[in-house]
């Protein structure tokens, strides 16, 4: 048997893309060993998203190398797509597979696994270059459908591929191609056999999610409607969705009573409307307040559960002055409010416009406001939890004891420990927070 060891750098959607590859692999005659040990077989999904994601990307397949030198190692995601050249010229490389060829990755694996050799990879007419400039992205022909397994709890089940945005500083329509998705009917299949291994929750993934419909003429709400039926899944969560694609009409129908959760992902990158303006969002900050007030309005009621706002934030975007930092800081403070920052400071990425600019920003002023703004993180979220003490909610367990507790996320996303009790894990439990 091949030894072969999986490891995922990045996103969740690469989780989900991973995992399909190593249910799909274990078909063949291999046993799946962890990463740190001697295998035969590395399969490495990369991301690209920062200039620190490539040098890890570079590192770890560098450390497999040494390891084992006698392996093959196989890389695929965004850097892959990115920095083909670059990686082939790393030693113990066997093949590097792009945006276009992520459906080839099982078969040219599989075919290497049976004969000892590689085959060619089917050229397409992607268009790919190591220094990407607007208007050259990775196309967008095929969709790997793909979802997570392996957990008790929970599936991550990717929706839609790729994004037209172009946003000034973001890399990810060069890397992933153009927003693309694969039918309903077809994600539904996909439901049904996450339902049919037990799993209670599915988080929906994709590179830019309330987009989906781009390939196949629904909406992203006819797949909400469509899930909301399947048997077997109780709760579902949106993991990411631009606030210009989060509409009313979606938010009213979750508060209908469905089993979507009052839990949302949402890129604010600025809250500075000149920022914004420069990284060519889609959206002021007048209409990001409006649309969190209007969820809070519509799903929030005396003596419930608060909703869970994550809320992406970049720091540090060139031209940013100390006066516009600040614009964010009391944005977030004061309007928003949300329960969580995912905080990120600007990373310069070869080929998009903001790359270009002079006036860059000098990291230790990106650390200073990273730090100033993780402070406010740990201030709301505390508020978050206090403003939800003492409310009633449900609680999905997971299988790991820890020092004799479990632990498990209530609707609106608050992680939960009590004593270690084998029969409600992998069950929704009544709970006062």
């Amino acid at each position: 048997m091949k030894k072969t060891a999986f490891l995922t750098l990045g996103c969740k959607l690469n989780y989900a893309e991973t995992s399909t590859y190593e249910r799909k692999l274990l078909k063949e005659d291999i046993e799946v060993v962890p990463w740190e040990e001697k295998a035969d077989i590395y399969v490495v999904n990369t991301c690209t998203v920062t200039e620190h994601s490539d040098k890890k990307c570079r590192n770890i397949i560098r450390k497999l190398h040494r390891v084992s030198p006698k392996a093959a190692i196989f890389v695929t995601g965004c850097y892959a797509q990115m920095k083909k050249t670059e990686i082939e010229k790393i030693e113990g490389v066997a093949a590097v597979f792009g945006a276009e060829e992520k459906t080839h990755v099982v078969p040219v694996i599989s075919a290497y696994i049976r004969n000892g050799e590689l085959p060619d990879i089917t050229k397409t007419s992607c268009a790919r270059t190591d220094n990407p400039e607007p208007g050259h992205d990775a196309g967008c022909g095929n969709f790997l459908p793909a979802y997570s397994s392996g957990e008790r709890t929970r599936s991550f089940l990717k929706v839609q591929d790729g994004c037209d945005y172009f946003c000034s500083y973001c890399t990810v329509p060069y890397a992933r191609g153009r927003s693309r998705n694969i039918p309903i009917k077809d994600i539904v299949t996909q439901a049904r056999e996450i339902a049919a291994d037990g799993i209670k929750e599915i988080v929906l993934t994709g590179v830019n999610t309330g987009d989906f419909g781009k390939s196949s003429g629904e909406s992203f709400l006819d797949l909400l409607k469509a899930l909301n039926d399947v048997d077997g899944i109780e709760r579902y969560r949106i993991s990411s969705i631009e606030p210009n694609l989060l509409t009313d009409s979606i938010v009213d129908w979750i508060a209908s009573g469905t089993k979507f959760l009052p839990h949302f992902h949402i890129p604010l990158q600025s809250g500075s409307d000149t920022i914004l303006k420069a990284m060519k969002r889609r959206y002021d900050t007048e209409f990001f307040a409006g649309k969190i007030s209007r969820i809070r309005h519509t799903m929030e009621h005396p003596g419930g559960p608060k909703v869970f706002f994550g809320i992406d934030v970049i720091t540090g975007f060139p031209g940013e002055t100390d006066e516009l930092f600040m614009e964010t800081y009391n944005f977030l403070k004061d309007r928003v409010k949300p329960a969580f920052i995912h905080i990120f400071p600007y990373s310069r990425r070869a080929g998009t416009p903001a790359a270009a600019r002079k006036d860059q920003v000098q990291d230790s002023v990106k650390t200073r406001r990273v730090k100033m703004l993780e402070d406010l993180c740990e201030s709301l979220h505390s508020e978050f939890i206090e403003a939800n003490r003492g409310i009633s909610e449900k609680v999905l367990f997971e299988s790991t004891d820890r020092h004799g507790l479990m632990s498990g996320y209530t609707g609106n996303y608050i992680r939960i420990e009590r004593p270690y009790d084998p029969a409600i894990v992998g069950r929704i439990a009544d709970i006062i927070i």
